[in-house]
């Protein structure tokens, strides 16, 4: 059969019959990967029975799409449930607990032991491990896997084969990088091997209304190996995250076609498996007995539900050229903006001080809520001036200084309120119309009003 070499980008999954430095579609740099490639054969292109045309309204819609997965902050991640026919790829670093968290959902699916009426037939496919391994896992982390089923092999074609003949509900690929088709003639784990092997798992999940799980490796940067075309074939794109050392894992949705974008499940490792944390705001707070300068708690929101988070800021005196700016957690050029307004508004300089502001406890924030508690625990690092620990601040800060609302505000307040903080620095158009019991609101419609309203507290 005649063979022939091309190079595909690891990135989008372009193919060139040439090496160069550059990608010509997407611009990464020394991403190309030699594939050796036979003539394709159109015998056995077609894995399942040619579909249909039908018209919509005779398509016959159930009324309950979604079932529970036996854990309430996989549910919450995933969109109250998982639904019917839905392709969720999930990654992570090695040995963060993917496996861990997808055998105790497969179980409680399994078992009946998810809230649901029926037990449903599950799968799991390991390309990594062996039978007796997942086996002993399944006994290490005390679950009822009696009723759950098992399938070892990397070969695509003979996965699907048995799924037609025991017809699960639900299917785990673990992982998608061990796994290989015929349609492809490249190794496993090559960029072509991947992107024909979860497009094959597509096309079976939304044909037969399956919904599988995708396990990916992540690479070096933190994102899932293989190309970008990855992300946009499935549902549901979902990083699992957390310091291996650590006892708390963070389940991050990054893009769900059935709910919220970045909604979080907080999980805690323990030797039985992964526990879910119901309260994950008590967890990222220390509320120490002495307050300390450069701590502020503020209110934000992740996916369907306030979270409670401590920002930390260092200023100390730089003696370089250039000043560093360093934020983890947050975003660096944010940072820089913010520092620049409150010299402009406020008169308060920091061309000569390094600045490290952090989030604890590893949550990363993308909404403009955190504007202000950056300012504020910056200014109390400067001044040397601890916050009180019962303060919570929260609201955007817009380049002509002024404190602009946020969504959600009367429910970052009273999240604050239910864990016993006496005050709130908000934005004037957050603050709510009728005053709260034992927490005093103080809205703020500048940055000069929130560093006076901080001067006297």
């Amino acid at each position: 059969m005649k063979t022939k070499s091309i190079y595909v980008c690891a990135q989008c999954g372009s193919s060139f019959p040439k090496w160069s430095g550059q990608c010509g579609e997407c611009g990464a740099w020394n991403c190309l990967v030699e594939e050796v490639q036979k003539a394709a054969t159109r015998g056995n292109r077609g894995l399942e029975h040619a579909s249909k045309v039908v018209a919509l309204a005779d398509v016959e819609a159930e009324f309950e799409v979604r079932f529970s997965t036996g854990m309430s902050e996989l549910n919450r991640v995933l969109g109250t449930g998982l639904v019917t026919g839905s392709v969720v790829l999930i990654g992570g670093d090695p040995g963060i607990g993917k496996s861990t968290l997808l055998l105790q959902a497969l179980c409680a699916i399994s078992n009946g032991s998810a809230n649901q009426k029926q037990k449903f037939s599950v799968l799991y496919v390991t390309g990594e491990e062996s039978l007796q391994q997942v086996s002993l896992r399944a006994k290490r982390l005390g679950l009822n896997s009696s009723d759950l089923k098992v399938l070892a092999d990397t070969h695509i074609e003979t996965i699907v084969e048995a799924c037609h003949f025991d017809s699960p509900r639900v299917i785990v690929i673990d992982s998608i990088q061990t796994m290989y088709t015929d349609q492809s003639t490249s190794s496993p784990g090559s960029v072509s091997q991947v992107r024909e092997s979860a497009a094959l798992l597509v096309q079976f999940a939304k044909q037969h209304d399956i919904a599988v799980f995708i396990v990916g490796h992540v690479t070096r940067e933190g994102t899932i190996a293989g190309p970008r075309i990855l992300e946009h074939m499935v549902d549901t794109v979902l990083y699992f995250e957390g310091n291996q050392g650590g006892r708390f894992r963070i389940l991050r949705a990054v893009k769900n076609r059935f709910g919220a974008v970045n909604e979080l499940g907080v999980f805690a490792m323990t030797d039985r498996g992964l526990k879910e944390v119901n309260n994950p705001s008590a967890i990222f707070l220390s509320r120490e007995e002495t307050a300390i300068p450069g701590s502020i708690v503020m209110a934000t929101w992740e996916g369907t539900r306030p979270l409670l988070v401590e920002v930390q800021a260092l200023v100390d005196k730089s003696y370089l050229a250039n000043p560093r700016r360093v934020a983890v957690g947050l975003e660096q050029n944010r940072l820089s903006i913010l520092l620049a307004v409150m010299h402009r508004h406020a008169g308060i300089a920091t061309y000569d001080q390094d600045i490290f502001v952090n989030v604890v406890g590893g949550v990363k924030i993308v909404e403009t809520a955190v504007d202000l508690p950056i300012l504020m625990s910056v200014l109390s690092s400067m001044k040397n001036k601890p916050l009180p620990s019962d303060w919570i601040v929260f609201g955007e800060v817009g380049l002509a200084g002024e404190i602009r609302p946020v969504p959600g505000g009367v429910d970052r307040i009273k999240e604050a309120a239910q864990h016993g903080f006496k005050r709130a620095i908000v934005p004037f158009a957050n603050a709510p119309k009728k005053p709260l019991k034992d927490l005093e609101v103080v809205p703020v419609k500048n940055i000069n009003e929130a560093i006076q309203a901080m001067r006297e507290g």
